[in-house]
């Protein structure tokens, strides 16, 4: 067996440190630009620092997340773009904790690739300083791997972790939802990060259409409405929450409308949504159409729409979205909570005609 010649080098077994560091001063002050006043260091060291200022709160919880942006980053291969991806990535994270009530205090990225591409890296993590800034945390660190062999061509995986802070008493914790509470839907930007697979299937894959075709009912190319970022909901809830009671937050997410608001509620209470409250965006009804995908693979597999859903008190319905409405959120009363027998499904979609409110 040939032995490796003595001069080998780390660079030419596929990893370049020098890259690396070029990497690291490209973002530099993408990064600096995100940092809040409790963040005590910069970038480079072997781990980040931030100073948690507990005498702010009586009985402080941490609250973290971690996440993917899953098969979407397969749209960007394809269309070559990633300036936007890294703010699905801080979406899918700090949304995940502030439905908690908890603001997000920092974030952390990991990157691998096989090569490191220092112009595409640098997009990408400028994309989730964006995103960081949006949902006001502190990105205070990451890792960018260079994994030959491992990885193929071009591609790249992308995590991303974070942790928030809330006073325990102002946990939501979905506890006090009860029957007759209205369920609040904020509308979504489109797919966000969730159904990408079945999405690709639908449009790319068993269609001629490519990433440069243009619908009709669609504003933007295909390639870049399924591209679109997910939306950063942090600073809506947060001003919510100081001002009126949100029982339960739920973000739709992998599972869609049909399993992630049963999440927030007690067993005894039943979700009840009527499909008819919102309007369907154009994208859903195009996968609709040319998949054929039924009503209820829709509403397990995508958000159809509505981005995160609160459950308030009846009593404060108006107020919620007036103030929403200030904010420039799209919001609709898309359901209430209903008693549940024990044989009684979860959640129930009200049809057309049973579209009304219910008083039990």
């Amino acid at each position: 067996m040939a032995k490796l010649n003595n001069g080998m080098t780390y660079k030419e077994a596929g990893v370049d440190i020098e890259a690396g560091n070029r990497l690291v001063k490209n973002i530099a002050p993408l990064v600096k630009e995100t940092f809040r006043p409790e963040v005590l260091a910069d970038i480079g060291g072997f781990g980040a620092l931030f100073s948690l200022h507990t005498e702010k709160y009586r009985d402080p919880v941490l609250v973290s997340s971690t996440d993917g942006v899953g098969t979407k980053l397969k749209l960007a291969f394809l269309a070559d773009k990633h300036d936007t991806i890294g703010i699905d990535l801080v979406a899918m994270v700090v949304n995940d904790i502030v439905v908690q009530g908890a603001e997000p205090l920092f974030f952390l990225d990991y990157l691998a690739t096989s090569r490191l591409d220092v112009e595409r890296a640098t997009e990408i993590i400028a994309g989730i300083a964006r995103g960081c800034k949006e949902a006001g945390c502190s990105l205070i660190g990451g890792e960018s791997a260079e994994m030959p062999g491992f990885y193929q061509g071009s591609d790249y995986e992308l995590a991303g972790f974070a942790v928030g802070i809330v006073d325990k008493s102002q946990l939501i914790d979905g506890s006090e939802v009860k029957v007759g509470d209205q369920i609040i839907g904020l509308a979504s930007s489109g797919l966000h990060s969730n159904g990408y697979s079945l999405a690709r299937r639908v449009l790319l894959e068993e269609s001629s259409y490519g990433l440069d075709e243009k619908f009709p009912e669609l504003e933007l190319t295909l390639g870049e409405e399924l591209l679109r970022p997910t939306r950063i909901y942090v600073r809506t809830i947060l001003n919510l929450q100081r001002d009126f009671r949100l029982k339960g937050v739920a973000h739709i997410t992998g599972g869609g409308l049909q399993e992630n608001i049963v999440r927030v509620v007690p067993d005894r209470c039943q979700v009840r949504i009527d499909p008819q409250t919102w309007p369907r965006l154009p994208i859903f009804e195009l996968i609709v159409r040319q998949g054929e995908v039924a009503e209820k693979e829709m509403l397990t597999t995508f958000n159809c729409g509505i981005g995160m859903a609160l459950i308030v008190p009846v009593e404060e319905v108006d107020d919620i979205l007036e103030r929403l409405h200030g904010l420039g959120e799209q919001a609709y009363v898309i359901g209430e909570i209903g008693k549940r027998e024990p044989e009684d499904e979860s959640i129930i979609f009200l049809k057309p005609e049973k579209a009304r409110r219910i008083d039990d």
